[in-house]
């Protein structure tokens, strides 16, 4: 079952366009809420990827944070979609960073 807080966060991360990222901080932010932990563990939980695409959440400084599946299967989605990954963190992560709120 999915709690509310769970489908405000999918809907939130459904916006996230194919070659961007946004950040947990940035969905709990268009939440009104500095839950920014739980917003993690929501999309830890994803059952709706990859049409929910969890995968295009990172952290705020632009490093890859984690991935339910594992960091290398997050960094590989992502540069499938032209995000690119160096050190686990996004390349240009200013430019790549699509804002919510």
């Amino acid at each position: 079952m999915v709690t509310s807080f769970q489908q405000r966060v999918y809907d939130l991360c459904s916006r996230v366009p194919v070659g961007r990222v946004t950040t947990y901080a940035e969905i709990a932010r268009a939440m009104n809420t500095q839950a920014y932990q739980a917003v993690g563990g929501a999309l830890n939980k994803n059952p709706f990827a990859p049409v929910v695409p969890c995968h295009r959440v990172v952290s705020a400084g632009g490093g890859i944070g984690g991935f339910a599946t594992g960091c290398a299967n997050k960094i590989e989605l992502l540069e499938k979609e032209g995000v690119i990954v160096r050190d686990y963190a996004v390349v240009g992560f200013e430019t790549k960073l699509f804002k919510l709120s």
